[in-house]
């Protein structure tokens, strides 16, 4: 009895051979797919060191002076920092879940905080941070319209919303005094 082969000629198992190096081959030299082009709109709203400058000297001018009187004379934190990879993985976390959900034009509202006396120590950067006002990033999208609404809410300026559904950023490092002035705006 003849057994049956698979391959009827070695010229066809060689061929199969060939086809499978050239698709492992193609496969590892694909480029990956090309990144989202990033926007340089940007560019339009930079300011130079001087008018930070100003703006600085302005808000401790008036709205820290405020502030420390509040604190009976002791100064509540001055300046916020997250590592550019905390933020291009925050922004690219807002990017896919706003796709995800539909949502158009997301953006990153940024808000004022401040942490309670008796604020977690695992929900702060450190635990020296307690009392201290700090900022968060809020995750935005544009509002959806409301349609046949017979109460209308009060028109505002803004046309975005925050998005519950996305998590926003805090644990941000912060000058608490007596650093307040120390790393920055000298």
């Amino acid at each position: 009895m003849k057994t049956k082969s698979l391959f009827r000629s070695s010229g066809a198992f060689l061929s199969l051979i060939l086809l499978a190096f050239v698709a492992v081959i193609t496969v590892r030299c694909t480029p990956p797919p090309p990144e989202e082009p990033v926007s340089d709109s940007y560019k339009k709203k930079l300011i130079t060191y001087e008018e930070s400058r100003v703006l600085f000297d302005e808000y401790s001018r008036t709205n820290n002076q405020i502030l420390t009187q509040s604190r009976n004379g002791n100064p509540d934190s001055r300046w916020y920092w997250f590592s550019l990879e905390d933020m291009e993985g925050y922004i690219k976390y807002v990017k896919e879940s706003a796709k995800k959900q539909n949502l158009k034009d997301p953006g990153i509202r940024i808000y004022l905080g401040k942490y309670p006396e008796n604020h977690p120590v695992g929900k702060m950067a450190k635990p020296e941070y307690a009392g201290y006002q700090t900022i968060f990033l809020m995750p935005t999208a544009k509002a959806e319209k409301e349609e046949n609404t017979t109460l209308k809410r009060a028109q505002t300026m803004d046309e975005n919303e925050d998005v519950q559904s996305i998590q926003p950023l805090n644990m941000t490092n912060l000058a608490p005094p007596p650093n307040s002035l120390t790393h920055s705006m000298n």
